[in-house]
């Protein structure tokens, strides 16, 4: 499927709209649920990745723009904004009707061949509607509290994303009064994906959502009263924490009581089933004070993040992808990290090699008596991490530990907090990083005493410490002994610990102060090369470009003959191949069984190959706004190694890869004539990955 989207242009007329480009990253992950050659659960699971993904889009983006309009008063006193979200709603109703139809059409009716059946109450028998009847008698009815509406009983409130049911009822109630509307909310509690006993599921394996069986039973909740009319309904809040960290002495504890208020912040989405009647519609509009184009009308559950509980139930393995095991970079490292990275760095390319290999160098630091202190900076860990553990062990061993915990890192924060307490209550000095920053940094440091001097050791990287994304993101990290390397990046924590200004950094590029300027020198260095009849050539992998100083910078190199290869998986404003302005630039995306994450930035430089990791992305945001470290790999092998893995698979895949052309569109590639089919990722599996044969020796 190709994405058919208009894309609108800025004021200045050379740069794609920014949220335009960021839904038409769903429309390419969405292209994913229609592929047949992809496993059928793994379909599901893109749809629900694209429900989430929507979901943040409204809860960030559209609540964003919506707060702008409401500064100056309504968004009648701002047309051009008024317009965009006009745009942005067409898109949006758009994508939502064809992920619906796809589930329906497509996707459901496929697993009911696989014998996976999702039920709903007109599809269960009469052993299954019986079980559902008990289940719903013993498990759901007990914890149900529907609220009839009166004066004694407002509208109540309803959390973020929560769901809900709105209920049209007829007669009087128990007291003689025409009390004619009643909501009901879903315990957060219960399941959402309820798995049928064998016995009664048939063919295969059976499911039915939690409100498939409120639906089927709600009447039971209004003895006495008909039920004229009912649907569920869904939310969507802003869900942007605002804190004024120039007043609050504390931020940790201000953030913990703004967690409580997100979930009740403005209305910006109503979703409804689609054939909710107007006048209920209506009335939640009203209560919810929005209006007609912000609802969304769903042929199925409202919330198709919950299916994904269905996916992991499923025990048919020819329905997923196949197992992958990643390479064990650790086995050829030996029992001592560190006497391994005295001889030379070691550059790990997660998913397809382990994190392990991470983890193992902070645990190994936390129990070595030659280890005096370990800092870190956390963006996003989890809930349950080794490596955090890890720290805290260190922490109580007396070693002196340094943790920079983003307390800010969105929908993140409550896991932050939890392991900023734990790590305090251990004896580890934690910092919260830069007052109005973002701490994005991927930086750890290892110090240890040696021969009576003291020794740096350095990991840094593209991604988070996180246990379950190190698994599902493609990111490159950087073990290094390189004590230039490594004593620039204690500077740097020196920096954000002290807020002093940092030394001068010969080898890290740091945002806010010179990340963006490096960039674009680097650029312009190109283009300085190109102009004097030499080749000038810039590969960048970046999540998002939409930083328009650099985007500049990028058009006029392009002008002066520099080619220019862009791997932009998300957003991308850039508009590739206008004749006089960016015929030189390519841009692709590429969309795969993992999720693009790595940031590279390569400039030929006269031969030097000049390559660099980053935590950034080319957004205004973390080149101003963020603290971010761009880091050089030294090791000619090891910057070999990230041009022939992380850039030329990318811009040779002829299978998951889409190019961006001038109108915005996003055309896939195929591959031409006697092309052989190239997928970058399956080629870094095959050659990265631990073959099946090996796992287990």
């Amino acid at each position: 499927m190709k994405p058919e989207l208009h894309m609108e242009v800025t004021k200045s007329g050379i740069l794609l709209d920014r949220e335009l480009s960021q839904l038409t990253f769903n429309r390419r992950v969405m292209a994913q649920a229609e592929d047949p050659n992809i496993p059928l659960l793994e379909r599901l699971r893109y749809l629900c990745i694209v429900s989430s993904n929507m979901d943040e889009f409204f809860e960030v983006r559209v609540a964003s723009l919506l707060a702008a309009g409401s500064i100056g008063g309504s968004l009648a006193g701002h047309p051009a904004l008024a317009a965009n979200l006009e745009r942005i709603g067409k898109e949006c109703h758009a994508l939502v009707e064809r992920q619906y139809e796809i589930l329906n059409n497509d996707v459901l009716p496929a697993l009911r061949e696989a014998g996976v059946h999702l039920l709903r109450d007109s599809d269960r028998n009469e052993a299954q509607r019986a079980w559902v009847k008990q289940y719903f008698d013993r498990e759901v009815r007990p914890l149900l509290t529907p609220i009839g509406l009166d004066p004694a009983h407002p509208f109540p409130q309803v959390v973020n994303k929560s769901l809900n049911f709105i209920v049209s009822l007829s007669g009087k109630d128990a007291f003689g009064r025409g009390t004619a509307i009643a909501i009901v909310k879903a315990p957060r509690v219960l399941p959402r994906v309820i798995k049928l006993p064998d016995e009664i599921s048939g063919d295969g394996v059976s499911f039915c959502l939690l409100s498939s069986v409120i639906h089927a039973h709600i009447s039971d909740l209004f003895a006495g009263r008909e039920v004229i009319a009912y649907s569920q309904f869904r939310v969507t809040r802003d869900s942007d924490l605002w804190v004024d960290e120039d007043e609050v002495k504390n931020l940790r504890q201000a953030l913990k009581g703004e967690l409580v208020g997100r979930q009740f912040g403005t209305s910006v989405r109503l979703e409804v089933a689609r054939n909710c009647p107007p006048e209920l519609s209506q009335f939640l509009l009203d209560q919810f004070s929005l209006d007609q184009s912000r609802l969304y009308r769903v042929n199925g559950p409202v919330n198709l993040v919950r299916l994904s509980e269905m996916i992991d139930h499923v025990q048919q393995p020819e329905l997923r992808f196949p197992p992958f095991f990643p390479g064990l970079a650790h086995k050829a490292i030996g029992n001592d990290i560190f006497a391994a990275l005295n001889k030379h760095d070691i550059l790990l390319h997660h998913p397809y090699q382990s994190f392990q290999t991470v983890i193992d160098f902070i645990r190994s630091a936390a129990y070595d008596p030659s280890v005096v202190a370990i800092k870190q900076t956390i963006y996003r860990t989890g809930m349950n991490s080794d490596l955090m553990e890890s720290l805290i062990t260190a922490a109580k061993m007396g070693k002196e530990v340094t943790v920079i915990v983003e307390l800010m890192a969105r929908f993140d924060e409550e896991a932050n907090i939890n392991w900023a307490d734990r790590l305090e209550q251990a004896g580890a000095q934690v910092v919260y990083g830069v007052v109005g920053l973002k701490t994005h940094a991927k930086v750890a440091l290892v110090i240890r005493r040696e021969e009576g001097a003291l020794r740096f050791y350095a990991h840094l990287g593209t991604g988070n410490y996180h246990p379950t994304t190190t698994k599902l993101y493609t990111d490159f990290g950087l073990l290094t002994a390189n004590q230039d390397l490594a004593v620039e990046v204690n500077e740097v924590f020196i920096h954000l610990t002290s807020l002093t200004k940092p030394h001068n950094l010969n080898h890290l590029w740091l945002a806010p102060f010179g990340l963006q300027s490096e960039i674009i020198k680097a650029i312009r260095n190109e283009a300085k090369i190109a102009r004097s009849g030499r080749r000038g050539r810039i590969i960048v992998k970046v999540n998002a470009l939409v930083d328009e100083s650099v985007i500049r910078a990028l058009y006029a190199a392009s002008t002066d003959g520099v080619k220019i290869d862009l791997i932009v998986r998300g957003a991308c404003t850039l508009k590739p191949g206008v004749p006089g302005l960016s015929e030189n630039i390519k841009v692709r995306s590429v969309i795969g069984r993992f999720l693009e994450h790595s940031r590279i930035y390569y400039f030929r430089n006269d031969l030097a190959h000049d390559v660099y990791l980053a935590s950034a992305d080319w957004m205004s945001r973390n080149l101003f706004r963020r603290v971010e470290v761009a880091f050089p790999v030294l090791d000619r092998a090891l910057k070999r190694r990230v041009i022939a893995e992380g850039l030329n698979p990318y811009l040779k895949d002829n299978t998951n890869a889409w190019e961006l052309e001038p109108t915005g569109h996003y055309a896939r590639r195929k591959p031409r004539g006697k092309q052989t089919p190239f997928s970058a990722q399956q080629y870094l599996m095959h050659t990265l990955g631990t073959p099946v044969a090996e796992v287990g020796e």
